[in-house]
């Protein structure tokens, strides 16, 4: 289940940061991995450490974005929080996908767009409220925004 604190929190991790000195080429292999990675960078990964952007052509893994460093570190670190804050609109639905299949606690300081992508199930861990709809995700978060 994907679990959201919106505002400022205490003993959160940058993704990116975190990426840069924790990140596995083994993680590359996994088919959620690859998809995220399309989705969002609209990369290929080809093996080893080499991913093909279109934009930057071969690339190493650290030079993927912010976003997406984010999203692999929330889906391959469940145990840790992490700012999504560096993740843009188009990481979404990948929070929601990556709730689905872990139990995760991120951190968000702006009011992420969640229309669209219903129907979903997320908490809002200021106060442990359910909420299924971008609607009640909106008015739940304009409360501590």
């Amino acid at each position: 289940m994907l679990n959201i604190y919106f505002g400022e929190m205490n003993n959160v991790s940058y993704g990116p940061t975190w990426f840069k000195y924790n990140y596995e080429l083994t993680w590359f292999q996994e088919p959620f991995v690859q998809q995220m990675l399309e989705a969002v960078d609209k990369s290929k990964y080809v093996d080893g450490s080499v991913i093909e952007s279109p934009v930057l052509g071969p690339i190493p893994p650290e030079k993927l974005s912010g976003g997406l460093k984010t999203l692999i570190m929330i889906y391959e670190m469940p145990d840790k929080i992490f700012d999504a804050t560096s993740c843009g609109p188009n990481c979404a639905r990948w929070l929601l996908e990556i709730g689905k299949k872990r139990d995760v606690t991120v951190n968000l300081r702006y009011l992420m767009p969640m229309e669209g992508l219903e129907p979903f199930e997320l908490i809002i861990a200021n106060n442990g409220e359910r909420v299924r709809t971008a609607e009640a995700y909106t008015l739940a978060a304009v409360d501590y925004l």
